[in-house]
């Protein structure tokens, strides 16, 4: 069961550039700034309604594209998004092919990660008394990622269901060895900031899926440009009115209700007895763990 004070507030969030809140049919009602136990989060949390749903928007990089990959307090942003009642999460995400057939403006709806990231600590709510390991070997949720997949074929996206996104740290781009090697061991795309996402996600709860943009070839492709900034950007404005018009479709179609495996991901995860832990994490992990008292 959920917890009362999450079910009088069932809400969708939605992690991408600021511009996605601009769509057409969102009603922008409310903005937050919120402060967390972790840190400040990216930018102010835009609220609002998509099909009378309630959703939540925030800017990963920050307005303006502030942060770097590295810089984003994804703690924070999540734990955020869990206090406004956030069940379901889907992440619009810039990413390099590794495939010929994914193609630049393509949709790549992955199933699997890969994580070559660094800083671990950074990619748990845990520790500090409370000891959790939760399951991820399906790291995506399969019914979100569906809904996804069916709005983006409506509105006449080339979307490809499932593959590995493999998470390199940045900021800069792939060395050609290393994306030659990445398409070597079979990963279908690479970003820098999707698995801490999806591993906060499970951690609270939260059912995820992600809507990965091809911009580029990243560096493998001889037949083609090396990634470079300017190449990402234009590939993203060119898809922001069809990124915008498949997630209205989609979040249309989310069951707002819906009990899904991700939503009690806790129940398996906490290793720590209840009378160990300690008050002060505790309290450092507030909605996160809220359904868990």
């Amino acid at each position: 069961m959920l917890c009362k004070s999450l079910r009088m507030n069932q809400a969708i969030g939605i992690i991408g550039g600021s511009g996605l809140y601009s769509m057409e049919g969102f009603t922008q009602t409310d903005e937050r700034v919120i402060e967390t136990p972790f840190g400040d989060p990216s930018d102010a949390l835009v609220g609002g309604k998509i099909e009378g749903k309630q959703v939540w928007f925030i800017p990963r990089h920050g307005r303006g594209h502030r942060l770097l990959p590295h810089e984003i307090n994804h703690r924070a942003n999540f734990w955020a998004l869990k206090s406004l009642g956030v069940r379901f999460v889907i992440c619009v995400a810039a990413v390099g092919s590794l495939k010929q057939e994914y193609a630049p403006r393509h949709v790549v709806l992955p199933d699997q990660f890969f994580d070559r990231t660094s800083r671990r600590d950074e990619h748990t709510f845990f520790g500090n008394g409370i000891a959790a390991h939760i399951g991820f070997s399906e790291p995506v949720s399969g019914e979100l990622r569906g809904i996804l997949y069916e709005a983006a074929r409506a509105e006449g996206a080339t979307a490809h269901n499932g593959g590995t996104y493999v998470n390199m740290d940045g900021p800069a781009f792939s060395t050609k060895a290393e994306s030659l090697a990445n398409r070597q061991l079979g990963f279908d795309v690479i970003g820098m900031t999707n698995v801490a996402e999806a591993k906060l996600a499970r951690e609270a709860e939260m059912a995820l899926a992600t809507m990965a943009m091809v911009t580029d070839y990243d560096c493998w492709h001889d037949d083609e440009e090396a990634v470079n900034v300017q190449t990402v950007i234009g590939h993203l404005m060119a898809n922001a009115e069809l990124a915008q018009k498949v997630l209205k479709r989609a979040v249309s179609a989310i069951p707002i209700d819906a009990e899904w495996i991700e939503h009690t991901a806790l129940d398996t995860a906490i290793i720590t007895p209840k009378e160990y832990w300690p008050a002060g994490t505790v309290d450092t992990l507030g909605p996160v763990i809220e359904r868990m008292l």
